[in-house]
């Protein structure tokens, strides 16, 4: 399924993070409550990061695909869109990280309060390694 790239936010980072919003497989990821900071994998899924177009793909049919050239990424606080220069950055940052964080919510946060996403229990996702 393809994720329309205004409902994502790629965040640069050494272990880098994928918000998703309205997602398909939203309530196939399992809910995420990680108030220490400690973050699960997620069994079964697998990441493949590219700067055309990222895959998060999970168990079963379930699964989708984010345009990641089109996809906004957050590096040190500004937000760049279009740029294929972050997205080469948030790519290798996954690489070098061995996968990136997914998090599946409801809505795109405006502000991002890391304690709140991870201790709520309204995010889905965690830590999903890169496919080989």
């Amino acid at each position: 399924m393809l994720l329309n790239p205004e409902n994502t936010l790629f965040v640069r980072g050494t272990t880098p993070v994928l918000l998703l919003a309205e997602a398909p497989v939203h309530d196939v990821l399992p809910a995420l409550i990680a108030p220490d900071g400690a973050i699960p994998v997620c069994d079964g899924w697998g990441i493949v990061p590219k700067l055309t177009m990222c895959v998060v793909d999970g168990p079963g049919e379930h699964g989708l695909i984010v345009p990641a050239m089109a996809a906004p990424v957050l590096d040190g606080g500004a937000v760049n869109d279009d740029d294929p220069e972050a997205m080469s950055a948030w790519c290798a940052d996954a690489e070098q990280a061995g996968g990136a964080v997914v998090l599946s919510l409801d809505r795109l946060p405006e502000v991002l309060d890391w304690s709140h996403l991870l201790g709520s229990g309204t995010a889905h996702g965690g830590f999903v390694p890169l496919l080989s």
